[in-house]
């Protein structure tokens, strides 16, 4: 076996005889180059655009959230936030309060979702987007950018916020007069508007968690859950293990559980791990056409090393051995190509993400100017891995080819 690998080296880094063989030789070497190279980058951006997506939900929302097993809303106690903010590698633990709810402004009214955030929340998104006023205050609401303009809201404009539910109620007030205390709308004026991203900026509100209670009818102490944030360097994953290791410790199971960012807006991300994979798949063509002509090139070298496969028979090596000549030759410009294509696609990515060199064609409808990239270790592994194996794959036939050849009793054939 080591004396097959010697050789395979030596036909791998050897000059042939036929220059035709050298031309498609490093043609198929250039083509793994430029297939692993082109999906790798193609990856890290789409895996840029993903990580933006999420970097802008997470301005509003929390990478894992703890809701209620049942029912819309939960008490949140003080010690309860102790206890999560406690956690290994949790930053922060914030009660918030969100529904549905009505806004009516100028003679125009539309469903929209009302968001509570408490002061620690609402400072965390003024950090997140370099905000250096207030959002809102209290008495006040920040309206998504697109919601602003279909309603035309301006600043210290009059707004008022009421549930759905109240409709209901207003119904049944007609025959029980005793609900008519809790008919109450929300007063507000407008202070701001933001745009972070579209899902946010076309129906949501902001507002201080104790007037969001109000407009929701929610009790004193109830929230709709509680925002978990991870500390520098931990990932979601791990932030959410171990939110839920304590659930489950605590035995908590049945009265809260928890719910990811992926979760909450799972068709989103679930189109761009479609769209990433779908690229994969596709780039891999690329990269299977340059494998093809390597298979080329390597039946041509057993072709043109026939008189030496014939001699190395003689001198006692068996098919298996001949079988890994080529195998490991392929494997050998396999490895080479992946290599030398990871490395460009590495240079490439991290020279657009640090000067941002190709600009997005319209730099006025995104909120960012350079297209983005995050470069996964798994992706590499990933692409080199597949490109790799599949070397292997195209290198069987000039392999067996080899071996037949070799082992064949026609000595004419060797020797003409």
């Amino acid at each position: 076996m080591k004396a097959g690998i010697w050789i395979a080296g030596r036909y791998s880094f050897a000059r042939k005889r036929f220059r035709v063989i050298n031309i498609i030789s490093g043609i198929s070497l250039a083509g793994i180059v430029v297939g692993v190279s082109t999906l790798l980058i193609v990856m890290s951006v789409l895996n840029g655009f993903q990580k933006l997506a999420r970097d802008l939900f997470v301005a509003i929302e929390s990478p894992v959230q703890i809701v209620a097993a049942q029912g819309r809303s939960l008490v949140v106690s003080d010690s309860l936030l102790a206890a999560i903010a406690r956690l290994k590698g949790v930053e922060t633990a914030q009660p918030f309060v969100e529904g549905q709810a009505i806004m009516t402004a100028s003679g125009k009214s539309e469903l929209i979702m009302v968001r509570g955030l408490t002061s620690e929340a609402q400072r965390h998104l003024m950090k997140s987007t370099s905000h250096r006023h207030a959002y809102f205050s209290a008495g006040g609401i920040s309206s998504g950018s697109l919601l602003a303009e279909r309603l035309q809201l301006y600043p210290d404009q009059p707004v008022r916020l009421f549930s759905p539910e109240l409709i209901s109620a207003g119904l049944q007030a007609l025959s029980q007069p005793e609900l008519m205390p809790v008919l109450t709308m929300s007063d507000a004026r407008v202070e701001s508007a933001f745009s972070l991203q579209k899902v946010f900026d076309d129906r949501y509100v902001l507002v201080p968690v104790d007037m969001a209670q109000s407009i929701l009818l929610f009790g004193q102490g109830r929230y709709s859950g509680i925002d978990v944030r991870g500390r520098a360097g931990v990932s979601d994953e791990a932030l959410e293990a171990q939110v839920r290791q304590w659930i489950t410790a605590n035995r908590l199971e049945q009265e809260l559980r928890v719910v990811t960012l992926g979760e909450r807006h799972r068709d989103m991300f679930a189109v761009m791990q479609l769209e990433k994979w779908a690229s994969f798949s596709v780039l891999m063509l690329v990269i299977l056409v340059a494998l093809l002509s390597l298979a080329g090139s390597l039946a041509m070298t057993v072709i043109d090393k026939r008189h030496e496969l014939f001699y190395l028979r003689c001198l006692g090596l068996e098919r298996p051995q001949f079988m890994t000549i080529f195998i490991v030759e392929g494997g050998l410009t396999g490895l080479a190509g992946t290599a030398l294509g990871s490395l460009i696609a590495w240079i490439i990515c991290k020279a657009q993400e640090l000067y941002g060199i190709v600009q997005l064609p319209s730099k006025s409808a995104f909120i960012i100017t350079a297209y983005p990239v995050s470069m996964k270790t798994g992706d590499f592994i990933a692409a080199g891995a597949a490109a790799i194996i599949f070397t292997l794959l195209v290198s069987l036939y000039p392999a067996r080819k080899a071996a037949a050849i070799a082992t064949s009793q026609s000595l004419e054939n060797k020797m003409e």
